[in-house]
């Protein structure tokens, strides 16, 4: 499958208006924002883990990183609540679930593939005031386009 998947073209996705598909798992559906490859793909998704959900244990062979939106994510690694971003390069490995559910923005196989860096971080004490509805601080850059919720 090739989804918005042409980078030299500027795309605008509204998420809300995306539909959502489900996973091989039950319980976790997916809106798809760019998608090179099938199951296996290097994508951008928007990720609703439902209550009691899980997906089971694999590799990232092609990396990770995901932005928690709503709720708490969960993996034997611990709980990342709203605000949480995840970086799990090649070759990390986890069980992701939601006990009470959540909503995770996620990009997969975007990364060198000896790249081994990886840590967790919760964003929103790196955030200052908001100030005319922006909060300023350090950032984040998740190599992406931008995609509206």
């Amino acid at each position: 499958m090739d989804l918005n998947a042409d980078f030299s073209q500027r795309v605008v996705v509204h998420a809300a208006n995306e539909p959502w598909i489900a996973s091989p798992m039950p319980g976790v559906d997916r809106r798809m924002l760019d998608r090179i490859g099938d199951e296996v793909a290097r994508a951008t998704s928007i990720v609703r883990y439902a209550p009691g959900s899980a997906f089971s244990a694999h590799t990232h062979t092609g990396g990770e990183e995901f932005l928690v939106l709503e709720g708490v994510f969960q993996d034997e690694h611990g709980d990342y609540p709203a605000g949480t971003y995840v970086r799990n390069p090649p070759t990390t490995s986890h069980t992701p679930g939601a006990e009470e559910g959540c909503t995770i923005f996620v990009k997969l196989w975007q990364f060198d593939l000896e790249d081994r860096t990886q840590f967790r971080r919760d964003i929103a004490d790196q955030l200052g005031p908001v100030t005319d509805g922006i909060a300023r601080g350090s950032c984040i850059a998740m190599r992406a386009r931008w995609y509206l919720t």
